[in-house]
Parts: structure tokens; sequence; C-alpha cells
């Protein structure tokens, strides 16, 4: 479904009419706002995410749980939730419409707003401290092209809630939809009271405008989501810097595991938006013993084993390149992928399933498309093992079927990833499913895990000396 800019204004409509009108400031004149926090250069987004800061610094906790919670009702509306789906789809060509609803849901409902940033207080003789979270200031952000709507949705969540303003550099692939979700933020905010651009962008991303960014003395804090060389730019920029970078999440199945639900959770996560997240299972690592069983659950929901290794060896040469993924089929369907090499399936397939070994291509890179490779091993620790080493030291994600507990603790230990789901889909990790925050920026290299407002501030220490001891 298409949603025009009429119905648009008038969901904007219905999310202002649910705020006190006592609560609601006059908007200021667009002018004032630069096209509501969509500007031509980099350093005028930068200079005005700046000034927003500075007055952003006089608001309440309150006000920023108002504007917080003004962001969550935006981006629950169902028509908007479908309108943000289908143009993700349609921009980026890549994913699947149904399953960005959910994440665009998630990442309104589950990302943590101010109730994440607790205060540590130690009082005795020497009086009180205080340890608190308090802001960065302006913050940098890179969004990718295979999340590009629920990024901008938790990153503006969790850092307006810290206190920060931000700058955001979208892929151009998703600029459109960019620009609208940034307009659509500000004059919702602009209308309870907030300052103008508290959220901002550039009208025309780019590599110089990034680069820009990064190197603009008023951004104290730089968040990439993306790949490596992004990810790697920011850490090299001298900036306090939080890096979302890419994964390579296996899942091992063992002989104690209920191979069925293993088999369902497992094409049900790797399938997932067309195997965009970075969380999704990119290979499974079997023990032999169960490894037909699991294939043939697998086939049961939706998964199609290639056996030919031509056709094999065809699918290779489609979808890589110098060993990388092509981008053309990232986020792509099982039957768009087969149908450019002849191949035709029934509408039902979701996956396409290859047996293969450890050293194969589609094991050792992140293919972000529905082709999961199967790798058979003698026992549980040679696949825990064999995970380890595929993972790649990304610490990003990983999933085991297991009954076994002392199996799974061995290898949560080992793997050593931000997300560890056990006995579940990969977006279990996430909190659909599954218990916890939900969060579309996952910072393994840099170390900070799932990022929510607090990884967006710095902690400070307050010092009252003498007094205050009531003890």
């Amino acid at each position: 479904m298409h949603v025009d800019s009429k119905t648009i204004e008038q969901i904007v409509g219905r999310v202002l009419s649910q705020i006190n009108a006592a609560d609601v400031a006059p908007a200021p004149a667009a002018a004032d706002c630069g096209d509501w926090g969509v500007f031509e250069t980099m350093d005028a987004a930068i200079e005005a995410s700046d000034r927003a800061w500075h007055e952003y610094l006089s608001h309440s906790m309150a006000d920023r749980d108002k504007y917080v919670t003004a962001i969550r009702e935006i981006f629950t509306d169902p028509e908007m939730l479908e309108h943000l789906s289908v143009e993700a789809v349609r921009q980026s060509g890549m994913g699947k419409i149904e399953d960005k609803i959910t994440k665009n849901r998630l990442a309104a409902l589950k990302s943590p707003g101010v109730e994440d940033l607790t205060t540590e207080a130690l009082s005795g003789d020497d009086g009180l401290t205080l340890i608190e979270y308090s802001p960065f200031g302006v913050i940098g952000a890179i969004t990718p092209t295979t999340n590009p709507s629920e990024t901008i949705i938790c990153n503006s969540i969790g850092m307006l809630a810290a206190g920060d303003t931000v700058v955001f550099s979208p892929h151009p692939r998703a600029k459109k939809l960019s620009v609208e979700m940034v307009q659509l933020i500000n004059r919702t905010l602009v209308n309870l009271g907030a300052p103008a651009n508290l959220v901002s962008m550039v009208r025309e991303p780019s590599i110089e405008a990034t680069n820009a960014m990064m190197s603009h003395p008023k951004v104290r804090m730089l968040v990439a989501t993306g790949g490596p060389g992004i990810v790697n730019a920011v850490l090299s920029s001298g900036k306090k810097a939080i890096g979302a970078g890419p994964g390579n999440p296996p899942a091992v199945v063992d002989e104690t595991a209920d191979l069925e639900q293993a088999a369902r959770d497992i094409i049900n996560g790797h399938t997932f938006d067309n195997n965009l997240p970075c969380i999704a299972e990119k290979e499974v690592i079997v023990v032999d013993s169960v490894a037909d069983m699991l294939i043939h659950n697998m086939k049961k929901n939706g998964a199609y084993l290639v056996k030919n290794q031509q056709t094999i060896e065809n699918l290779v040469n489609l979808v890589t390149k110098n060993g990388k993924p092509v981008t053309e089929f990232v986020g792509k369907s099982a039957k768009y992928i087969f149908e450019k090499i002849g191949v035709q399936i029934d509408d039902d397939v979701r996956c396409i399933l290859i047996e293969t070994t450890e050293d194969h291509l589609f094991v050792q890179i992140e293919l972000m498309m529905p082709i999961l490779p199967v790798v058979r091993v003698a026992n549980v620790d040679e696949a825990i093992d064999m995970a380890v080493r595929v993972e790649h030291g990304n610490r990003h994600s990983a999933m085991m079927h297991s009954k076994n507990v002392d199996k799974l603790s061995k290898m949560a230990k080992l793997i050593q990833t931000t997300i560890f789901v056990k006995n579940g889909p990969s977006y279990a990790g996430l909190g659909a499913g599954g218990m916890g925050i939900a969060t579309f920026t996952i910072a393994g290299p840099t170390g900070e895990g799932l990022t929510s407002a607090k990884s967006f501030c710095r902690k400070r220490k307050c010092v009252l000396v003498g007094g205050l001891d009531v003890r």
C-alpha cells in the first residue's frame, strides 16, 4: 500500500491531537528549522544540531521522555509502519515488507528511552557523590541501506533520550525515506516545544558529506552501522566511536536438539527480511548423526536443497564476485535468485539450502541473502570449534540448538558474541519472541553490544563534600 503525503499529514495530526493542548508550543516557521531538519550542506546541518543541543541542555528529563514517546507514537501507527516498510523495500531493493513492519515496530516499541539512564549514588562521612549518564553533544550517525528506517528510529530514540542531538548520514539509496522521517520527527517534536533540529541530515548524502561529518570539530561522537569499511573509518577518526559492524552468525545443532523446532527456528530466522539482519543465521553446523533429519525438517519449512554441483557453482558465480556478495542479490528472495540461473521453484520456497564444507565461500562470508550452507561434523565439540572459526571474531551473534546445558555454556563462553540465542530463531535476540530490548545498532567491534540510551552518554561524577548524610 502506498501512503500519500495527505495521509501522512493526517497521521501526524492524529499523533499531535493525543498530546494535551497546553503542552503544545506554536510551530516556528520552516525557515527557522532549515527544511525541518534537512540541510543543503553537512556543515549547516552540524551547526544547526549544535545550536539545538545547547538549547536542549535546558530541557528536563520529562521533556526528553515526552519527545521519545512522540517518536514511538509516530512510528507505531499502522499506516505509517506500512508506508515506511513499503518505501524501504522499494528504495533499497532489499528485504520483505511484512518483516520490515515487524522490525520498525520493534525499533519503536523496544528501543530503551530515558528509563535506561540510571544513577549511582555514594554517601558517607565525606559527603555525597552522584555518578550519572550525561550527553556527549552532537552525534554523527551513519545508517545502512539494509535497515534504513529501523536505524533512524532506534538511534533517534536512544540519542534524544540521552540528551544528545543527532546528524544522520543515511545510505544514498534510502535518502528519500530518510528525509521524510527526519522531517516528520522534527515537525512533531517542534510542535511539542522541542528545539528545532534535534534530528537532522544533509539532503544529498554522499561519501564527501560523511567524511565532512567525521572530521567536524563539533561532532563529539560517531556511530556507524554498516560494513567493515565504514566502521574502520569511524574508528580511525580520533573521536569517540561506536562501531556496529558485520557478523557471520553460525547456528550449531547437536544430537540432543529438538530437530523439528530447530529446523523451523533456523529457517524462520535465516529468511527473516530475506536474511538482511546481521544477527540472522548465515550457516548451520550440525552433528552428522542428526543432519539428515534436520535437513528433512528444514525442507518441510520452506528450504530447497540443491544437490547438483553445477547449480551450486552457478549460484557462487552469480551472487559473489571477488570473494564478496554482489549487491544486486543482497536481501533478494530465493525465487528471485533461482530465476537468474534458470531454476524454477514454488512460491513457498524461502531458502536455498546447500551441503558443503567449512572452507566454502558461502560459509566464510556474510551473504545477507537466503542461501544457507550446512556443514556436517562428527560431534558437538567440533561444531562449536568450527562455529568460533567461521564467526571470524566479529563477536556479533550466534545460535545453538541443544538440550545439553554444558555444551550450551561452552559455546557461549568460547564464541563471545554480543547475542547468543539458545533454542530459538535469531530474531529472538532483538526481543521478537525473546525477552529484552531491541536495537539495530549492535556494536561488536567497539564492545558496547546492544546499544541503548546509556551507550550515547558519558559517565560524570558530581561530588558534594560533607553534608546530606542522614545515617
